[in-house]
């Protein structure tokens, strides 16, 4: 299977299924020197590990990362950086009365179409669980950004419909209830309605938005490996993201030029921009203003209404999906979205580093 690696100087490959011995990812590119731990892996897939709230997944998984190699002494040495992940609580029978049905709004029959056989059990490489090593290889990469001055923060901007208000917008909030939404009123709408969901044994989706501050002007390129380019395959490789849009995405399709241009002045002897409705990126290079990101999450596909299918004989059948599934996808993918930003970020500066004559020599000396 091609496809599991995504980067080209910090390179990250993913490995593993949902129903395997583990799961896991090769970090290649990490510079050397940084002081490293386990505990800054863990809090990033704490984030994102089953079981947080009730309307997470039940799957009772401890998600303890275990560090490889690439680490010594407490600091990156610049060789691959691996990490693994062990499952300890696979149910593989509650999947056993689908394998040979395609589940709709999963990848069951396409798999089967490109592979002619596929891991049944709770989708194998397709599962959601392939982002813990996007996550802890996200979580390294945040941490390269800190360094150099680039932070990044993500948040639900709205599910099924209810989204915050800039009002009532607080960052301290993000961490304060189920669904990472930085605005408290917006969370109980959520929740009050996520309820009802889960009574109707039905799913819902949202929006995650990404704000990435501290990006200096001229990181990416400006034809096809523009950096609004590569963020938009990094948030659309993660499988429950059906739309990407950065700045005022697809707001512009309805504006004039007047409206949506970004017009400069001179600051502290520097061109800045008075609005962002560009989010941060021009010709698909960095313009030095926040960049600003959203995915669109589709409604958990596992759901335990009776659905109308077919199966690998041909025949129409009925599915009723049972085990243990989230109600939603959007609170434990906010840190997803956020960790294939950070690594995507970090891998455009460390390929802008020889753009010009002046910095290939400042890095040489």
């Amino acid at each position: 299977m091609a496809g599991s690696s995504f980067g080209t100087l910090f390179r990250v490959t993913t490995w593993g299924e949902t129903h395997g011995a583990g799961v896991g990812v090769v970090i290649d590119g990490c510079p050397a020197g940084m002081e490293l731990c386990q505990e800054d892996i863990q809090k990033y897939l704490d984030r994102r590990k089953p079981g947080q709230s009730k309307y997470t997944t039940q799957r009772k998984e401890g998600d303890q990362v275990e560090i490889m190699s690439g680490i010594f002494e407490g600091k990156t040495t610049g060789t691959p950086i691996s990490l693994i992940v062990r499952n300890k609580n696979q149910k593989s029978k509650d999947y056993s009365n689908i394998k040979d049905v395609y589940r709709p709004g999963h990848a069951d029959f396409t798999y089967d179409m490109k592979y002619g056989f596929r891991d049944y059990r709770g989708g194998g490489r397709s599962s959601g669980r392939e982002t813990i090593g996007r996550v802890a290889a996200g979580a390294i990469a945040a941490k390269v950004l800190s360094e150099i001055g680039i932070t990044l923060k993500a948040y639900a901007k709205a599910i099924a419909g209810i989204e915050i208000s800039t009002e009532n917008y607080n960052e301290e909030e993000i961490f304060c209830n189920s669904f990472y939404m930085p605005d408290a009123d917006a969370a109980k709408k959520v929740e009050a309605y996520a309820d009802q969901m889960i009574k109707d044994k039905d799913s819902i989706g949202g929006i995650i938005e990404c704000v990435i501050d501290g990006v200096k002007p001229g990181i990416g390129d400006p034809a096809f490996d523009k950096l609004s380019a590569d963020l938009g395959k990094a948030i659309l490789s993660i499988g429950a993201v059906k739309g990407f849009e950065i700045g005022d995405g697809f707001a512009v399709a309805s504006k004039k030029g007047s409206e949506n241009n970004d017009s400069f002045v001179m600051k502290d002897g520097k061109p800045v921009k008075q609005s962002n409705h560009s989010g941060g990126v021009l010709g698909g290079i960095s313009d030095g203003s926040p960049i600003i990101l959203r995915a669109a999450v589709k409604p958990t596909p596992s759901i335990a209404q009776t659905q109308q299918t077919v199966n690998k004989n041909g025949e129409n059948v009925e599915i009723e999906i049972h085990g243990r599934h989230d109600p939603m996808i959007v609170p434990r993918a906010v840190v997803v979205v956020e960790s294939m930003a950070a690594i995507t970020v970090l891998d455009a500066v460390l390929r802008n580093l020889g753009a010009t004559m002046n910095q290939l020599k400042k890095l040489y000396e």
